[in-house]
């Protein structure tokens, strides 16, 4: 293995971390899953949705793996459009179609 970890600390490292992963989703399931929460948690837990996903598609949008991690202005171009979209119509399925669409003129054009 590279990096000096030996096989037996690599499979350590991954039964940890699923015993950890596993106790993070029992606090909340499994000790606190069937009470009532107060207003103000589930007026907070209503963002987190929206808070992860742009976490999660930003980095692919900005350092694309197609492009070796180099910024694209057909993929930002598209971004942007499918942002707009989903703002200006409130449709999930706009913004992928519209985002789809500048992506692939973007990229024939560019």
């Amino acid at each position: 293995m590279s990096g000096g970890w030996g096989e037996l600390q690599v499979w350590a490292l991954i039964a940890a971390l699923g015993l950890g992963t596993y106790l993070i989703r029992l606090s909340f399931l499994g000790l606190i899953g069937d009470r009532e929460l107060p207003p103000f948690v589930m007026r907070c837990l209503r963002y987190v949705p929206v808070a992860v996903l742009p976490g999660l598609v930003a980095p692919l949008a900005v350092w694309p793996a197609a492009t070796g991690g180099q910024p694209d202005p057909a993929r930002l171009l598209a971004t942007g459009a499918a942002l707009a979209i989903g703002a200006a119509t409130r449709s999930v399925l706009g913004a992928i179609v519209g985002g789809m669409g500048v992506l692939y003129l973007g990229l024939w054009l560019l």
